[in-house]
Protein backbone atom coordinates (compact mmCIF):
# COMPACT_ATOMS: atom_id res chain seq x y z
CA UNK A 1 0.00 0.00 0.00
CA UNK A 2 1.39 3.45 -0.89
CA UNK A 3 2.60 5.59 2.01
CA UNK A 4 0.07 8.28 2.94
CA UNK A 5 1.12 11.91 3.19
CA UNK A 6 0.67 11.82 6.95
CA UNK A 7 2.73 8.65 7.36
CA UNK A 8 5.45 10.26 5.26
CA UNK A 9 5.49 13.36 7.48
CA UNK A 10 5.64 11.25 10.64
CA UNK A 11 8.57 9.24 9.30
CA UNK A 12 10.40 12.40 8.26
CA UNK A 13 9.72 14.12 11.60
CA UNK A 14 11.17 11.16 13.50
CA UNK A 15 14.31 11.33 11.36
CA UNK A 16 14.49 15.07 11.97
CA UNK A 17 14.38 14.48 15.70
CA UNK A 18 17.20 11.96 15.48
CA UNK A 19 19.37 14.50 13.66
CA UNK A 20 18.57 17.52 15.83
CA UNK A 21 19.15 15.62 19.07
CA UNK A 22 22.71 14.81 18.01
CA UNK A 23 23.53 18.46 18.54
CA UNK A 24 23.95 20.18 21.88
CA UNK A 25 22.03 23.39 21.33
CA UNK A 26 24.38 25.79 23.14
CA UNK A 27 27.41 24.23 21.45
CA UNK A 28 25.95 24.08 17.93
CA UNK A 29 27.33 26.60 15.48
CA UNK A 30 24.96 29.54 15.20
CA UNK A 31 24.61 32.49 12.84
CA UNK A 32 22.31 35.50 12.69
CA UNK A 33 20.30 35.75 9.49
CA UNK A 34 20.47 38.98 7.48
CA UNK A 35 17.93 41.71 8.17
CA UNK A 36 17.30 40.73 11.77
CA UNK A 37 15.50 37.53 10.74
CA UNK A 38 16.77 35.67 13.79
CA UNK A 39 19.26 32.88 14.41
CA UNK A 40 19.95 29.68 12.50
CA UNK A 41 22.10 26.80 13.70
CA UNK A 42 23.92 23.97 12.00
CA UNK A 43 21.17 21.69 13.32
CA UNK A 44 18.49 23.66 11.44
CA UNK A 45 20.46 23.28 8.22
CA UNK A 46 21.17 19.57 8.73
CA UNK A 47 17.51 18.84 9.42
CA UNK A 48 16.40 20.92 6.44
CA UNK A 49 18.78 19.09 4.10
CA UNK A 50 17.48 15.70 5.21
CA UNK A 51 13.83 16.74 4.99
CA UNK A 52 14.17 18.14 1.49
CA UNK A 53 15.89 14.95 0.33
CA UNK A 54 13.44 12.53 1.97
CA UNK A 55 10.21 14.39 1.29
CA UNK A 56 10.87 15.47 -2.27
CA UNK A 57 12.17 12.03 -3.18
CA UNK A 58 8.87 10.58 -1.98
CA UNK A 59 6.75 13.31 -3.62
CA UNK A 60 8.77 14.80 -6.50
CA UNK A 61 5.70 16.57 -7.90
CA UNK A 62 5.16 18.61 -4.71
CA UNK A 63 6.47 22.14 -4.25
CA UNK A 64 8.74 23.21 -1.39
CA UNK A 65 8.60 26.04 1.14
CA UNK A 66 10.94 25.95 4.13
CA UNK A 67 12.32 28.55 6.48
CA UNK A 68 15.84 27.34 5.76
CA UNK A 69 15.62 27.06 1.96
CA UNK A 70 15.83 29.90 -0.53
CA UNK A 71 12.28 30.61 -1.66
CA UNK A 72 11.53 30.57 -5.37
CA UNK A 73 8.42 31.32 -7.39
CA UNK A 74 8.39 27.78 -8.79
CA UNK A 75 6.43 26.59 -5.74
CA UNK A 76 3.48 28.69 -6.95
CA UNK A 77 3.19 26.36 -9.95
CA UNK A 78 2.39 23.38 -7.68
CA UNK A 79 -1.07 22.48 -6.43
CA UNK A 80 0.53 20.62 -3.51
CA UNK A 81 3.59 21.59 -1.54
CA UNK A 82 5.49 20.91 1.66
CA UNK A 83 5.58 23.74 4.21
CA UNK A 84 8.42 23.10 6.62
CA UNK A 85 10.05 24.65 9.67
CA UNK A 86 13.04 22.38 10.38
CA UNK A 87 13.30 23.69 13.95
CA UNK A 88 10.58 26.01 15.20
CA UNK A 89 12.00 27.76 18.24
CA UNK A 90 15.61 27.93 17.09
CA UNK A 91 16.49 30.49 19.75
CA UNK A 92 15.13 28.12 22.39
CA UNK A 93 17.08 25.23 20.86
CA UNK A 94 20.29 27.26 20.88
CA UNK A 95 19.78 28.12 24.55
CA UNK A 96 19.52 24.45 25.47
CA UNK A 97 15.78 24.39 26.13
CA UNK A 98 13.64 21.37 25.21
CA UNK A 99 10.74 23.48 23.93
CA UNK A 100 11.39 23.46 20.19
CA UNK A 101 9.62 21.54 17.46
CA UNK A 102 9.80 20.17 13.96
CA UNK A 103 6.80 21.53 12.04
CA UNK A 104 5.84 19.72 8.82
CA UNK A 105 2.75 20.26 6.70
CA UNK A 106 1.36 19.63 3.24
CA UNK A 107 -0.92 22.14 1.53
CA UNK A 108 -3.21 21.47 -1.40
CA UNK A 109 -4.77 24.40 -3.25
CA UNK A 110 -4.03 26.66 -0.29
CA UNK A 111 -5.42 24.39 2.45
CA UNK A 112 -3.45 22.19 4.83
CA UNK A 113 -4.21 18.49 4.36
CA UNK A 114 -1.62 16.72 6.55
CA UNK A 115 0.44 17.99 9.47
CA UNK A 116 2.91 16.93 12.14
CA UNK A 117 4.42 18.84 15.06
CA UNK A 118 7.13 16.83 16.81
CA UNK A 119 8.99 17.78 19.99
CA UNK A 120 11.59 15.01 20.27
CA UNK A 121 13.00 16.14 23.61
CA UNK A 122 9.52 16.18 25.13
CA UNK A 123 8.43 12.96 23.41
CA UNK A 124 5.38 14.69 21.91
CA UNK A 125 4.07 13.92 18.43
CA UNK A 126 1.00 15.83 17.25
CA UNK A 127 -0.58 14.67 13.99
CA UNK A 128 -3.58 15.40 11.80
CA UNK A 129 -4.94 14.60 8.36
CA UNK A 130 -7.87 16.49 6.89
CA UNK A 131 -11.16 15.00 8.04
CA UNK A 132 -9.51 12.41 10.29
CA UNK A 133 -9.16 14.23 13.61
CA UNK A 134 -6.02 15.12 15.54
CA UNK A 135 -3.83 13.06 17.84
CA UNK A 136 -1.07 13.44 20.40
CA UNK A 137 1.13 10.36 20.66
CA UNK A 138 -1.62 8.39 18.95
CA UNK A 139 -4.49 9.44 21.25
CA UNK A 140 -7.31 11.67 20.02
CA UNK A 141 -7.25 15.25 21.30
CA UNK A 142 -9.87 18.00 21.56
CA UNK A 143 -9.73 21.70 22.37
CA UNK A 144 -10.89 22.91 25.77
CA UNK A 145 -14.49 23.64 26.74
CA UNK A 146 -13.65 27.02 28.29
CA UNK A 147 -16.20 29.56 27.11
CA UNK A 148 -15.28 32.67 29.15
CA UNK A 149 -12.42 34.74 27.75
CA UNK A 150 -11.79 36.41 31.10
CA UNK A 151 -11.17 32.99 32.67
CA UNK A 152 -9.12 31.57 29.79
CA UNK A 153 -5.47 30.55 29.81
CA UNK A 154 -4.02 32.15 26.68
CA UNK A 155 -0.62 31.73 25.03
CA UNK A 156 0.56 35.11 23.73
CA UNK A 157 3.58 37.40 23.82
CA UNK A 158 3.53 40.23 26.35
CA UNK A 159 2.88 43.05 23.80
CA UNK A 160 -0.55 41.53 23.04
CA UNK A 161 -1.75 42.96 26.37
CA UNK A 162 -1.13 46.56 25.24
CA UNK A 163 -4.53 48.33 25.47
CA UNK A 164 -4.07 49.78 21.97
CA UNK A 165 -4.89 46.35 20.50
CA UNK A 166 -8.29 46.06 22.18
CA UNK A 167 -11.66 47.73 21.71
CA UNK A 168 -11.86 50.89 23.85
CA UNK A 169 -8.52 49.95 25.39
CA UNK A 170 -10.18 47.21 27.45
CA UNK A 171 -7.80 44.27 27.78
CA UNK A 172 -9.63 41.05 28.70
CA UNK A 173 -8.68 39.48 32.02
CA UNK A 174 -7.36 36.23 30.62
CA UNK A 175 -4.27 34.57 32.12
CA UNK A 176 -1.32 35.00 29.76
CA UNK A 177 1.51 32.51 29.29
CA UNK A 178 4.14 32.11 26.59
CA UNK A 179 6.06 29.39 24.75
CA UNK A 180 8.86 30.11 22.25
CA UNK A 181 7.54 27.91 19.43
CA UNK A 182 4.42 29.07 17.58
CA UNK A 183 3.80 25.51 16.41
CA UNK A 184 3.93 24.23 19.99
CA UNK A 185 1.60 26.98 21.18
CA UNK A 186 -1.00 25.89 18.64
CA UNK A 187 -0.55 22.24 19.57
CA UNK A 188 -1.10 23.06 23.24
CA UNK A 189 -4.41 24.68 22.39
CA UNK A 190 -5.34 21.64 20.30
CA UNK A 191 -4.78 19.30 23.25
CA UNK A 192 -6.59 21.62 25.72
CA UNK A 193 -3.40 22.37 27.64
CA UNK A 194 -4.31 26.02 27.03
CA UNK A 195 -7.56 27.59 25.95
CA UNK A 196 -6.35 29.89 23.16
CA UNK A 197 -3.34 31.45 21.49
CA UNK A 198 -2.89 34.59 19.49
CA UNK A 199 -0.21 36.57 17.78
CA UNK A 200 -0.88 39.94 16.18
CA UNK A 201 2.29 40.16 14.15
CA UNK A 202 2.53 38.87 10.57
CA UNK A 203 3.44 35.19 10.77
CA UNK A 204 5.41 33.00 8.40
CA UNK A 205 3.41 30.16 6.87
CA UNK A 206 5.94 27.55 8.06
CA UNK A 207 5.40 28.58 11.69
CA UNK A 208 1.65 27.96 11.68
CA UNK A 209 0.69 25.63 8.81
CA UNK A 210 0.93 22.37 10.77
CA UNK A 211 -0.67 23.84 13.89
CA UNK A 212 -3.57 25.21 11.87
CA UNK A 213 -4.76 21.78 10.73
CA UNK A 214 -4.04 20.02 14.03
CA UNK A 215 -6.03 22.62 15.94
CA UNK A 216 -8.98 22.61 13.53
CA UNK A 217 -9.09 18.81 13.49
CA UNK A 218 -9.22 18.99 17.30
CA UNK A 219 -12.40 21.07 17.05
CA UNK A 220 -10.92 24.56 17.24
CA UNK A 221 -11.07 27.62 15.01
CA UNK A 222 -8.00 29.18 13.43
CA UNK A 223 -7.97 32.48 11.55
CA UNK A 224 -5.90 35.57 10.95
CA UNK A 225 -6.15 38.39 13.50
CA UNK A 226 -9.26 39.78 11.78
CA UNK A 227 -11.08 36.44 11.59
CA UNK A 228 -10.14 35.79 7.97
CA UNK A 229 -9.47 32.32 6.58
CA UNK A 230 -5.87 31.16 6.51
CA UNK A 231 -4.68 30.26 3.01
CA UNK A 232 -1.23 28.96 2.13
CA UNK A 233 1.34 29.10 -0.67
CA UNK A 234 1.04 32.86 -0.99
CA UNK A 235 3.58 34.73 -3.15
CA UNK A 236 4.91 36.32 0.05
CA UNK A 237 4.50 33.45 2.52
CA UNK A 238 3.11 35.34 5.49
CA UNK A 239 -0.31 35.55 7.12
CA UNK A 240 -1.78 38.46 9.05
CA UNK A 241 -1.41 37.13 12.57
CA UNK A 242 -3.16 34.12 14.10
CA UNK A 243 -6.06 33.58 16.50
CA UNK A 244 -6.57 29.94 17.53
CA UNK A 245 -9.17 28.84 20.06
CA UNK A 246 -12.35 26.84 20.64
CA UNK A 247 -15.19 28.39 18.59
CA UNK A 248 -16.79 30.43 21.39
CA UNK A 249 -13.50 31.85 22.63
CA UNK A 250 -12.42 32.56 19.05
CA UNK A 251 -15.56 34.64 18.52
CA UNK A 252 -14.94 36.54 21.77
CA UNK A 253 -11.36 37.34 20.79
CA UNK A 254 -12.42 38.67 17.39
CA UNK A 255 -15.02 40.90 19.02
CA UNK A 256 -12.65 42.13 21.74
CA UNK A 257 -9.72 42.98 19.46
CA UNK A 258 -9.63 46.40 17.85
CA UNK A 259 -9.59 45.95 14.04
CA UNK A 260 -7.97 49.40 13.73
CA UNK A 261 -5.00 48.37 15.87
CA UNK A 262 -1.70 48.87 14.02
CA UNK A 263 -0.59 45.38 15.01
CA UNK A 264 2.96 44.50 15.94
CA UNK A 265 6.29 44.80 14.18
CA UNK A 266 6.23 43.11 10.73
CA UNK A 267 8.52 40.19 10.04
Amino acid sequence: MPETDLSLLIRAAEQAGDIACRYSGPEAQKWEKPGGAGPVTEADLAVNEMLSEVLLKARPDYGWLSEESEDTETRLDHDRLFIIDPIDGTRSFAEGSRTWAHSLAIAEDGEITAAVIYLPQRDLMYCAARGQGATRNGAKIRVSTQADLNMANVLAARPVQDPKHWQNGQVPGFNRSHRPSLAYRMARVADAGYDAMLTLRPSWEWDIAAGDLILREAGGCCSDRFGGELRYNNPHPTLNGVIAAPPRLHDQLIIALDPQSPGLRPL
